[in-house]
């Protein structure tokens, strides 16, 4: 008998499986379906080493998996079946695929022997089986074993490839009969997974930092790839050693406290002042893991956010695709963003001779335009008004949740109030939905965060029009006493997009407020009342005292449960920065404006 004939039998699905559980792999999150049943009988046989939650819509599935890489940084898997099942996951896929951030996405086909035949649920008018052309945009690769001995090649690369190089999603496209036929090859050995965590190259971080160290108005940019490479601490250890103020993206923010004397805020369309200020005014900037999106640059208008020239430009990025893409680099420098800022603080004090007293001006400059920031948008905290101010919810927030707690951002309007005033402490304290901006993330994505920090309080704060896209959410948490709490944050409308009906288009708005036709009058579902219904407990605010009450009782009850607070839609976030959308006029700032009618000044 031969070596392959002493091996033992196992079919796709198990094989599967078992690299799963060997990667330590602790869920599995999805929805059933003809085609992927036979992945779930090797699930089912395999309980006791990897729990499957079942959500009641697969988008669902895929934001929970989001989440949980957002928070955990560890990657898990999704199941779907064939047809509308997995191209209902599509969304989900692709706000990962441009967050980077990784899961493995288990799709059932049908069976190969039913391929161009026009079965039930077949992608397949231009090409057999043809769903991975389906996500073909959405994920890092796609991989379709047709016969049970290419599975566990093909595992094995799709696992390897979630986490290498810039994370992502990868899909594992399985037809039925794939996942029950057996074969006798083994399982490959080894892995082929590249290690992240080579500098850039010395002589260029060398020269860069002459740079940065010469200049009178530094700054660094972080980007969500010091969070994704686990960079913030030799961020924090750079950036103290050189005295160099630290602005962050928005998808960044978190990559060092926002209470850190060197911090000054999220930069962009929906910024705080300083750090709008610090980037359009620095000599030098550095920037690290950092994409130059519209949003985050206000949409690449010349001294807004950011002036690349004359500003001097060094960026440092894992992916060679971002280097230069929207901003000429004098140094483009590629490297891992924890290795090459442990190098950068390595060599910065032996070439800081007699202090740093050269920049002084410009911290104290940045240290005011903070301060001013703080105390404009205090003021307004201060309202008791109903429905709540923007302001004074945010402050309730952040008064009422826990320090260790991960805030899930779904979004909408509510998103760029918690972008502005929302202080991250850590990285990974706020996890949103940022370059796909897919509304349900938070909604749903909030189980997948308790389920990645079950000892961490987990609280989504999601807009009313965003919460009724994924509502089933709640009943996936109360099947599995997932603990988590929903603010539902309403203003009776899809209202960014309100807002940009009244700011671009004169005041003209349709189809963006929640309202009877007939009637004209404002509705509302009630939230609470849902909740309840759901068998989630709940409570509606109806004065701003009881804000912060409501939400602490909600985290104590240590069960799913939802705030229902009224918001006045008609506030809105202050502009430190802007937004194109062309040929539309972008709109200007109107923070200084908002500032000397108050009787302040910077």
């Amino acid at each position: 008998m031969d070596g392959a004939a002493k091996l033992a039998a196992m079919n796709g699905a198990d094989i599967i499986l078992d690299h799963l559980v060997k990667k330590k792999v602790p869920y599995l999150f999805g929805l059933c379906g003809h085609g992927i049943t036979g992945f779930m009988d090797a699930a089912f046989k395999s309980q006791n080493q990897i729990r499957t939650i079942s959500s009641h819509h697969e988008q669902t599935a895929g934001h929970m998996a989001d989440a949980y890489y957002k928070v955990r940084g560890e990657p898990v898997a999704t199941f779907t079946s064939c047809g509308p099942g997995s191209a209902n996951l599509v969304v989900a896929l692709a706000a990962a695929m441009m967050d980077s951030s990784a899961f493995l996405a288990i799709t059932g086909n049908v069976p190969t022997g039913q391929f161009n035949r026009g079965p039930f649920q077949e992608t397949g008018r231009h090409f057999q089986g043809d769903f991975p052309s389906v996500v073909r945009p959405y994920v890092k690769r796609s991989f379709q074993p047709t016969r049970a001995d290419m599975v566990p090649l093909a595992v094995s690369q799709a696992w390897d490839l979630l986490t290498s190089g810039r994370p992502g999603p990868v899909n594992l496209d399985v037809p039925l009969n794939v996942f029950v036929e057996e074969t006798t090859v083994p399982p490959v050995q080894g892995s082929t997974r590249m290690v992240n965590g080579a500098p850039g190259n010395p002589r260029e971080l060398s020269a860069a930092l002459d740079l940065l160290l010469g200049a009178a108005r530094p700054v660094i940019i972080a980007g969500q790839g010091v969070i994704l490479g686990h960079a913030s601490e030799a961020l924090v250890a750079f950036a103290e050693a050189a005295r160099i103020p630290v602005v962050t993206s928005p998808n960044g923010k978190g990559a060092i406290p926002d209470r850190h004397p060197l911090a000054f805020g999220a930069i962009g369309r929906n910024g705080a002042y300083a750090a709008n200020d610090a980037t359009r005014n620095a000599d030098v900037i550095l920037a690290i893991g950092f994409s130059f999106d519209d949003r985050a640059t206000s949409a690449w208008l010349d001294g807004y956010t950011l002036s690349v020239p004359p500003s001097r430009l060094i960026q440092i990025d894992i992916d060679p695709s971002e280097i230069g893409r929207n901003y000429p680099a004098e140094y483009g420098i590629l490297g891992d963003a924890r290795a090459s800022l442990e190098l950068l603080a390595e060599m910065a004090p032996a070439r800081i001779a007699g202090g740093r007293d050269a920049i002084a001006p410009w911290l104290a400059r940045l240290e005011q335009g903070r301060a001013v920031w703080r105390e404009y948008q205090g003021g307004l905290a201060l309202s008791d008004q109903v429905p709540l101010r923007p302001e004074r919810l945010m402050a309730a927030l952040s008064r009422a949740v826990p320090e260790d707690a991960v805030v899930a951002s779904d979004v909408g309007v509510h998103h760029n109030w918690i972008i502005q005033l929302m202080d991250c402490l850590r990285p990974r304290h706020l996890i949103h939905s940022w370059g796909f901006a897919a509304m349900g993330f938070a909604t749903s994505g909030i189980l997948g965060a308790k389920l990645a920090a079950p000892d961490r309080p987990c609280v989504a704060v999601v807009g009313d029009g965003s919460f009724l896209m994924t509502p089933h959410a709640l009943a996936t948490a109360v099947e599995y006493d997932i603990p988590v709490v929903w603010v539902v944050w309403n203003n009776q409308g899809f209202c960014s997009i309100r807002d940009i009906q009244h700011g671009m288009f004169g005041g003209r708005e349709l189809a963006t407020a929640f309202e009877i036709q007939r009637t004209g009058e404002s509705y509302s579902p009630d939230f609470a009342m849902m909740a309840r219904s759901f068998g989630v407990p709940s409570h509606r605010v109806t004065h701003a005292g009881e804000v912060e009450d409501a939400i602490q009782t909600a985290i104590k009850a240590n069960r799913p449960y939802l705030v229902e607070v009224p918001v006045d839609r008609d506030i809105r976030p202050i502009g430190t920065g802007s937004w194109d959308l062309p040929p539309l006029p972008p709109p200007e700032p109107n923070f200084l404006k908002a500032l000397a009618a108050r009787g302040l000044t910077l």
